[in-house]
């Protein structure tokens, strides 16, 4: 197989929040995987924040954070999280498990963990069963330096200066559990409520998102931009991004299958599935282009992952499930696919970060392992911030009778280390393919590579931690203007190339 890339054809710029992640009061997300309290003397922690957990994602550099939700932002009333612990007001978490929150992390707290991880905060307001003006005082709350109502009780909460707020998302999923609501009811709402996410520093403005549709709507996606929109030449200015969420659900929702016990048939029907993202995105632009030709609002897909069984024994509302090598090359092709979609897709956040579906972090009281895909992640954090590169890679279709996928997948940057930055993923459950890298008028000084790879039901345990890693990759030669080398199955490489 050959792959071709060309440096003197540059095609996007690649956002660093393209390897975002999202946070959810569900299940032992917040509670126990990232907070376990101040108080906690058995877990090392920072102000509550567990330091194994911030350390392992400062190393990925993760860029931006969504909270905090999810179906749990629209019944979520953030007066309910701050001030004194002991006078928070408890609720039920009617949407994940039916069980108590404490509000015990609150906006200072997540705050308080993007400071610890040196990522960008993007927080998801309360459309469904809040009022404009508790999203009003929100932003207000966090945002204003001056005097004011919110800021002075931000003040006495003990938090003098106004924090950044990157992202807002007003409302979420408000098809579904955001309200059931139509689009053009929704389109009128957003038109509403986001006048209200004030700019308090004209400096540092709020990107604001719309929500956007459940994978192929593709009518939500029109009707809201239509709501939003006079006409193509005339942009309201409403919305900076709006939303789309979709998840790698292998059979059908009632038929997931499990995240561990699998045949070959749902390993090539979770990669064909996981392929459609990039139909969806390619749809979904073509709407957007309709009402803005000037490219001026940004696809975020905010939402997406595997979603399989939850495992035995757990609380079916927690969303627990393990992580395999089928999840490293999910996050892969995806990753892959954002990457290429670079001119309007700006920010992606997999769902979730610790311990909820396709988690980059699964802990265990004090234990704590790093999933496939987070080693995934470690290594293409190489593409942050970098330029697209034109790239295509001959290819052979495999899998089985209902399910073909592409037996290979690439995506290729130039870094600010000056470095090509090649990631690959081979989706073959059974053959390895010998890859010759042809780069255009380019002489190659240096190569190195790294992998994750193994048998496709490959993962770790608190057991066995070290099952999976990252590992230094030693087959790639170069040769001229040539990368010579043979990826294993079901593997996803990085390969960094010195020009």
């Amino acid at each position: 197989m050959k792959l071709f890339i060309n440096p003197g054809h540059l095609c996007g710029h690649l956002n660093p929040e393209l390897q975002g992640h999202f946070s959810e009061h569900l299940g032992r997300c917040i509670y126990e995987g990232l907070y376990v309290g101040e108080d906690n003397k058995d877990i090392p922690n920072v102000n509550g924040m567990r330091s194994d957990v911030v350390e392992a994602l400062r190393n990925i550099k993760i860029p931006v954070l969504r909270w905090p939700g999810g179906c749990f932002a629209d019944e979520y009333h953030w007066k309910d999280g701050i001030g004194p612990k002991d006078k928070r007001k408890k609720m039920i978490n009617t949407h994940w498990g039916g069980v108590v929150e404490d509000n015990s992390f609150g906006t200072h707290e997540f705050m308080e963990l993007c400071r610890q991880l040196g990522c960008k905060a993007y927080v998801n307001g309360n459309v469904g069963s809040g009022t404009v003006q508790e999203m009003s005082e929100w932003v207000e709350y966090m945002t204003m330096e001056g005097v004011s109502p919110m800021a002075d009780m931000r003040k006495a909460n003990g938090h003098e200066e106004p924090w950044r707020v990157d992202y807002f998302g007003v409302g979420n999923e408000n098809w579904g559990c955001g309200g059931n609501m139509t689009p053009e009811y929704y389109g009128n709402l957003y038109r509403r409520y986001q006048t209200y996410v004030r700019n308090y520093d004209p400096k540092k403005p709020i990107f604001k998102i719309a929500c956007g549709s459940n994978a192929d709507d593709y009518e939500w996606t029109d009707v809201v931009l239509k709501t939003c929109f006079k006409s193509p030449e005339q942009f309201h200015g409403f919305m900076d991004g709006i939303s789309l969420h979709y998840y790698t659900v292998p059979d059908t929702w009632e038929t997931k299958g499990g995240a561990v016990e699998f045949d070959e048939k749902f390993w090539y029907k979770t990669l064909k599935k996981t392929l459609f993202m990039d139909e969806l995105i390619s749809r979904q632009k073509a709407i957007m282009e309709k009402y803005d030709k000037k490219n001026k609002v940004a696809l975020i897909v905010d939402e997406w992952g595997t979603w399989y069984d939850v495992e035995k024994g757990t609380n079916p509302g927690f969303l627990y499930q393990q992580n395999t090598i089928r999840d490293a090359l999910v996050a892969g092709i995806n990753l892959n696919i954002f990457n290429k979609h670079c001119d309007r897709v700006k920010m992606a956040n997999i769902a979730q970060l610790v311990n909820v579906l396709q988690s980059v972090i699964l802990t265990e009281g004090e234990k704590m392992i790093k999933t496939p895909t987070y080693h995934v992640f470690d290594m293409y954090k190489h593409h942050q911030d970098a330029e697209l590169v034109e790239s295509y890679v001959e290819n052979e279709t495999i899998g089985t009778e209902d399910d073909k996928v592409p037996a290979l997948h690439e995506s290729v940057s130039l870094g600010k280390d000056g470095k090509l930055h090649i990631t690959l993923c081979n989706l073959s459950a059974e053959k390895d393919y010998e890859i010759e890298s042809i780069i255009t008028d380019k002489q190659v000084r240096s190569v190195s590579a790294e992998i994750v790879g193994g048998d496709m039901h490959d993962h770790n345990t608190f057991d066995d931690p070290e099952k999976v890693t990252k590992k230094v990759f030693e087959g790639a030669k170069a040769d001229g203007s040539k990368v010579s080398f043979t990826i294993p199955k079901c593997s996803v490489m990085h390969l960094a190339v010195e020009i």
